[in-house]
């Protein structure tokens, strides 16, 4: 699944080219694609037309496109391969097409979900006093979120008794970190993967979240992280972070600070990567 740069990238798109514009025609191409709507296909392209979409929002890796007229929204699930993509009336349709949202103007542009694999899809959903889809009105602010507390953050890191990266994966804690950010953060920050939570102080939560907010801006930068053609942004073009990664996918290559050669360990049906050396195991995980 994209983590928060990806989705953002996506989200900045879509604001430049589908807000404000009046859907007018929706066009559901394969039933897994709408399959979280459980009112079914028909209700969902009959609930988006002649319905104005308000600016894209997004909270951790979760996006989302507000109606500005009824107070729901349509959640995007990308899942693993799912894209949203502005292309012309004309283009070709993509293979995996699964979704087409036409607009009641004279912009010749249209709005794709593709998606290669079906995780993914779109569905429609009532909104919580904050904006939020309901469905997802648990998720915690994301750490690029002007609102997040890091005091709060600090306090509920301790109390979790728990390893570190298994919080910074908790979305209900702090959203939009996955994988690959959480361990680029931890590389940058010199803190093994299982290092206990309630140990941390505040200037090492408030150092660790410097790291997770600096390696997020970065990817931002050069449009994410792009392991494959899955992941691209709105014009379908992909993010080049992947050429700037300190820890993941870098086993048995040299540490870029000290040399020593990179390690992963099977972690939670993935894989987490470190430097033995400049990331000391705790002697005691909880």
């Amino acid at each position: 699944m994209p983590e928060l740069p990806e989705v953002e990238v996506v989200r900045r798109g879509l604001e430049r080219w589908v807000a404000h514009r009046t859907v007018a025609e929706v066009e559901v191409l394969h039933p897994r694609a709408v399959r979280r709507h459980l009112a079914g296909a028909d209700d969902f392209t009959h609930r988006l037309k002649g319905h104005r979409v308000g600016v894209p929002s997004r909270r951790g890796k979760y996006l989302w496109l507000p109606q500005e007229d009824t107070g729901q929204a349509v959640l995007a699930h990308l899942g693993m391969s799912g894209q949203l993509l502005v292309q012309p009336h004309e283009a070709p349709d993509e293979k995996h097409l699964r979704i087409r949202v036409r607009f009641a103007d004279e912009v010749d542009t249209e709005l794709r979900f593709v998606d290669q694999r079906t995780f993914g899809g779109l569905s429609l959903h009532d909104t919580t006093p904050d904006g939020l889809p309901d469905v997802i009105g648990h998720i915690a602010r994301d750490p690029l979120d002007p609102l997040f507390d890091d005091e709060v953050f600090h306090q509920a890191l301790r109390r979790k008794r728990s390893t570190v990266k298994r919080a910074l994966l908790d979305q209900s804690l702090i959203s939009g970190v996955g994988n690959i950010y959480a361990d680029e953060a931890l590389w940058r920050a010199r803190i093994h993967y299982e290092r206990p939570t309630a140990g941390f102080t505040r200037p090492r939560t408030a150092e660790l979240l410097g790291h997770v907010r600096d390696v997020m801006n970065a990817a931002l930068d050069v449009g994410g992280t792009s392991f494959d053609s899955l992941y691209v942004n709105v014009n379908g073009e992909s993010g080049y972070f992947d050429r700037s990664l300190d820890a993941y996918g870098r086993e048995g290559l040299p540490c870029k600070r000290c040399g020593t050669p990179m390690r992963r360990r099977p972690w939670m049906n993935r894989s987490s990567y470190f430097c033995p050396r400049c990331q000391r195991a705790p002697r005691v995980v909880s």
